[in-house]
């Protein structure tokens, strides 16, 4: 009959098993800038402004060249 190990060293091998191939531990979160949803709002309304200065643009341009 084969001789068992104490039960400590079991547990101790057990727990040095499971630290070794256990996942990674994770980083904190990096709270730094703005959340996605927030950047995407900033980007939409810039995009928004721009469109409508190209639009006074054209438009002044049409007023300006129309005949009267």
């Amino acid at each position: 009959m084969k001789k068992r190990l104490p039960a400590s060293l079991m547990r101790a091998g057990a727990l040095l098993i499971g630290v070794l191939t256990g996942p990674a531990p994770v980083a904190g979160r990096d709270e730094r800038g703005l959340s996605q949803s927030t950047e995407n709002a900033v980007l939409l309304a810039g995009a928004v402004a721009v469109a409508g200065v190209v639009v006074a643009a054209v438009r002044a341009y049409v007023m300006a060249h129309m005949p009267t």
